[in-house]
């Protein structure tokens, strides 16, 4: 397993380039601050929150697996919303 510090990159990366791609839809087709491209961005926002929370949390028996799950948890997180992305264009 990779260091905690570039699980930590990883998941602000990834999320960070879903919200970048909502926003590029948003101005490419001039529906700033849609209902839609909220709802994903807040669910981004809220993913990222839960995932950093998890990889934080030293009080598991076995790190190693725990921060393996997580980062299968972004992953799936990660796809729900770049499906939920390209519904948009």
């Amino acid at each position: 397993m990779a260091s905690v510090k570039n699980l930590k990159k990883e998941i602000n990366s990834v999320l960070g380039d879903i919200i970048e791609a909502v926003y590029l839809w948003e101005a490419a087709t001039d529906n700033h601050n849609s209902k839609e491209g909220t709802e994903i961005i807040d669910e981004a926002i809220e993913a990222f929150d839960d995932l950093i929370e998890k990889v934080n949390d030293k009080s598991v028996e076995d790190r190693q697996a725990h921060l393996k799950s997580v980062k299968r948890e972004l992953e799936t997180k990660a796809n729900e919303l770049i499906k939920k992305v390209n519904k948009l264009s």
